[in-house]
């Protein structure tokens, strides 16, 4: 009995390694994650709000302007990522995060690829969600551009190699999602970061930053 016992849980354990059941189970926590910083109870004020839609509209008009379009998806745009590191960084993480689940949500309106629920949710709300992470380092927008871009680069990296692996053509489907999705969102993120070295960029963000959580 105890032999079937274990036999039946090895059995199990080996089923949650699954490559597509163990990205699931990642989604689900990032997605856990994500939700429960944005519920948290806290009310933004009408200038906050505002601020909000002009970033996510200035990140929608912006992805229009691709410099490079990969073949499966991805693109290198005109720093379109850039409006929600900002907005992050003068609203709070909370904010940025709930200001990237509605961009990713127009993202996928602008060029909708839908293969799985999980898929889904990994490419669109929680990719362009994780962007807002940039605002956990407010005082560091180099900082907070890597950390949100590199959350952004996960979601993908997890999606690629588990429903697109038939694109690797026999190379290893981690490898393969690593270099196709790093190779769009590296030059995307050098973008935003070109931009925040101008110094008045830096100085323009300090004082939206200050004029927000004035009176």
């Amino acid at each position: 009995m105890l032999q079937g016992i274990m036999e039946t849980f090895q059995e199990y354990f080996l089923k949650l390694l699954v490559p597509r059941t163990l990205i699931t189970m990642v989604a689900m926590a990032i997605l856990v994650a994500v939700l429960a910083v944005i519920g948290r109870k806290k009310v933004f004020g009408t200038r906050i709000l505002t601020y909000g839609a002009l970033a996510i509209t200035a990140a929608f008009i912006l992805s229009y302007i691709r410099v490079f379009r990969m073949p499966y998806g991805g693109t290198v745009t005109l720093a379109s990522m850039l409006p929600i590191f900002i907005f992050a960084y003068i609203a709070g993480t909370r904010a940025g995060l709930m200001a990237g689940i509605c961009y990713g949500l127009l993202q996928y309106i602008q060029d909708p690829f839908f293969v799985h629920p999980i898929q889904f949710l990994l490419d669109y709300p929680l990719a362009f969600a994780l962007l807002g992470l940039a605002g956990i380092f407010k005082e560091n927008y180099f900082l907070g551009a890597l950390v949100g871009s590199a959350g952004r680069f996960i979601c993908h990296f997890l999606s690629g190699a588990v429903f697109f692996g038939e694109y690797a053509n026999g190379q290893n489907v981690f490898l393969y999602s690593f270099i196709y999705n790093g190779s769009f969102l590296l030059p995307d993120m050098i973008i935003c970061m070109a931009v925040l070295l101008i110094p008045n960029m830096r100085t323009a963000i300090k004082r939206v930053c200050r004029q927000a959580h004035t009176a």
